[in-house]
């Protein structure tokens, strides 16, 4: 009996890692190289910061963008697919940033 606990036991570990990992593999990296809210180059304004939206990484230059994408994800999430769109379509990483 404790060695078909044990088994089981293990079997879930392994089914919640597996599913852990295609979480991480689910999320879409951030496609551009500058804040999409502030216009200003990542890395240039300090440390980076991160979140997963939706599936989609999102970067802010500051916290002071972290907190405008806070007051509207949803909104924050629409201007950073605009500003990929306008990149694919241009070339030109700037042309929604500053």
């Amino acid at each position: 009996m404790k060695t078909l606990l044990a088994i089981l036991s293990l079997g879930l570990l392994a089914f919640a890692g597996i599913s852990r990992a295609d979480d991480q593999a689910a999320v879409k990296p951030y496609a551009l190289d500058y804040c999409v809210f502030s216009g200003d180059k990542l890395g240039t304004m300090g440390k980076v910061t991160k979140e997963v939206y939706k599936g989609q990484e999102i970067k802010f230059c500051c916290n002071q963008c972290k907190k405008q994408f806070d007051k509207n994800p949803e909104a924050g999430l629409q201007k950073y697919e605009d500003a990929v769109k306008a990149k694919a379509s241009s070339g030109d990483d700037k042309s929604m940033g500053k």
